[in-house]
C-alpha cells in the first residue's frame, strides 16, 4: 500500500518545481514565449492536484473546480504547442474545455463521479488528439517534433485516461487503487513532457543557427557553402536515376556602376529584388543560392532545353522589375550562363566553371541574354579550360576577352584597371 498524501504532495511539488523551471527558462530566453504557457499550465496543473488532495472541510470549493483547472492547463499546453511552432493563440483552446466540463457536469446524467470521471477522461483525450495534432503537423522540420508527435499523446493518454478507466470499467475492490495510479503516473508524465519540451527548444535553437549559417543575410538565399552540399546531393539523386541536372550562374550586369551611381543602399535593393524574382520565378525543387557579390547560381533537376526556359523567364522578370528599384532609375539586367552535368562523376565545381564560360560569353555577346555551353564551339573551349583547372585545383589565371557593350565611364577606368589575369572565377567565389 502507498500512501495517498505523501503521493500527492510529491506530485504537487514536481509540478510547481517543474514549471517554475520553465518559466525561468522563459525569462532567461524571451524569444521562446511557449516556455512560459508550458510552465504556468504546470502551475496550475499542481494547484489543481492540491486542490483535490486537500479534505473537503480546508476550503469550500464546488468540487468543479479542480477540473476547471486542469482542463486549463490542457488549453494552455495546447495553446504553448501552437506559439512554439509561431501560430496564433486559440482562446477558445483555454476556456472550451472548462466551459464543456461545467454544462456536462450540470446534466441529470453526470449525477454521479463515475459519470463525470468519464468526462474529463472525453475533455482530455480531445485535448491530447489537438496537442498531437500540432506537433505532427511540425513533424519534417524537426527530429525531436517527430518524437513528442509520438510520445507526448502517449503519455497524456496514459497518465488521464488508463486510471479513469480502472475507476470505471474494473471491479469496485479492483479499482480501489486507480488514485494511487494517477499520482504515480503524474509525476512520470510531469517529469518526461518536461523533458521533451526542452528537447524541442533545444533542437528549435539547433535549427535557428543552421539556417543561420546556411543562408546569405541580405537576400535569405542559401551561401555557397550550403548550396554546394544541397546540389551534390541533389546531383547523386539524379545520376542515381540517368536524370540530367543543369546549373545557372547568374552575373547582375554593371552592379559596381549601380553602387557608385546610386548608393550602396540601392544596390541592397537590387540584389533583394533580384533574389525575389528568382523565388516567384523558379520551381520549388530548384536550388537557388548567393554565391558572393552580384553573383548568384541555381541547379535545377532538368535537361538543359527546359532550363533554358527557366533562365529566360527569370531575365525576362528583372529586365520588368529592375527598370525601377524604389524610386531610382536603375534599369537593373542579368546575364545569365547554362551548363549540364555530362557525366555521373562530374564535380559540382566543375559544372559551375562551365556554367561561368557561357555566362562571360553572354556578357561579351551584349550582357542581358541568356548563353548555353552547347552555342558555340569557343564556349565549349573555354569551358574545357575552366573544367581542368578546377580538376586539377590550382590557381590558373585567364585573360578576359575585351567587352563588346560600352560601359559608363567610372566603369570603364575601373575595367581597365582590372584587365589583368585574374583567378579563377569558380575557387574565386
Amino acid at each position: 500500500m502507498l500512501d495517498l498524501s505523501t503521493l500527492y504532495l510529491v506530485a504537487i511539488c514536481i509540478a510547481a518545481l517543474l514549471g517554475l523551471f520553465l518559466i525561468f527558462s522563459w525569462l532567461q530566453e524571451r524569444s521562446v514565449r511557449a516556455l512560459a504557457w508550458w510552465g504556468a499550465a504546470y502551475l496550475i496543473g499542481g494547484s489543481s492536484i492540491a486542490l483535490w488532495a486537500l479534505p473537503s472541510p480546508t476550503f469550500a470549493l464546488p468540487a468543479v473546480v479542480p477540473g476547471l483547472l486542469i482542463f486549463s492547463a490542457c488549453g494552455m499546453v495546447w495553446n504553448g504547442v501552437r506559439l512554439f511552432h509561431r501560430r496564433r493563440i486559440l482562446p477558445l483552446a483555454i476556456f472550451g474545455g472548462p466551459i464543456s466540463w461545467l454544462i456536462l457536469c450540470h446534466l441529470p446524467a453526470a449525477g454521479s463521479a463515475d459519470v463525470r470521471i468519464g468526462i474529463g477522461a472525453v475533455i482530455v483525450a480531445a485535448y491530447t488528439y489537438f496537442i498531437a495534432f500540432e506537433l505532427w503537423r511540425e513533424r519534417r522540420k524537426s527530429l525531436y517534433s517527430r518524437t513528442a508527435a509520438v510520445i507526448v499523446p502517449i503519455l497524456h493518454a496514459v497518465i488521464f485516461l488508463s486510471p479513469m478507466a480502472m475507476r470505471i470499467f474494473l471491479p469496485h475492490r479492483a479499482a480501489q487503487g486507480w488514485i494511487d495510479v494517477f499520482a504515480l503516473e503524474t509525476m512520470v508524465y510531469a517529469v518526461g513532457a518536461a523533458f521533451i519540451v526542452m528537447l524541442m527548444v533545444k533542437d528549435h535553437h539547433v535549427h535557428i543557427h543552421r539556417h543561420a549559417a546556411a543562408t546569405d543575410p541580405l537576400t535569405g538565399l542559401l551561401n555557397r557553402r550550403a548550396f554546394m552540399e544541397s546540389a551534390n546531393s541533389l546531383c547523386a539523386l539524379r545520376y542515381k536515376r540517368g536524370e540530367p541536372v543543369t546549373l545557372l550562374a547568374f552575373d547582375l550586369d554593371h552592379f559596381k556602376s549601380v553602387n557608385d551611381t546610386f548608393g550602396h543602399a540601392v544596390g541592397d535593393d537590387v540584389l533583394r529584388l533580384f533574389a525575389s524574382t528568382l523565388r516567384s520565378s523558379m520551381r520549388a525543387d530548384d536550388i537557388i543560392a548567393r554565391l558572393g557579390g552580384e553573383e548568384f547560381a541555381a541547379i535545377i533537376p532538368a535537361d538543359l532545353a527546359a532550363t533554358s526556359r527557366v533562365a529566360e523567364r527569370v531575365r525576362r522578370a528583372f529586365e520588368i522589375t529592375g527598370a525601377v528599384v524604389g524610386e531610382s532609375p536603375v534599369g537593373a539586367t542579368v546575364s545569365i550562363g547554362a551548363a549540364v552535368s555530362l557525366t555521373a562523376d562530374e564535380a559540382i565545381e566543375a559544372l559551375l566553371a562551365r556554367a561561368d564560360a557561357a555566362l562571360y560569353r553572354a556578357k561579351r555577346a551584349g550582357r542581358n541574354r541568356v548563353h548555353t555551353t552547347d552555342d558555340d564551339d569557343s564556349a565549349q573551349d573555354e569551358a574545357s579550360r575552366l573544367i581542368a583547372a578546377a580538376r586539377a585545383g590550382n590557381a590558373v589565371r585567364l585573360m578576359p576577352r575585351a567587352r563588346s557593350v560600352p560601359m559608363p565611364a567610372q566603369v570603364a577606368s575601373d575595367a581597365s584597371m582590372r584587365k589583368i589575369a585574374t583567378p579563377l572565377r569558380a575557387n574565386q567565389r
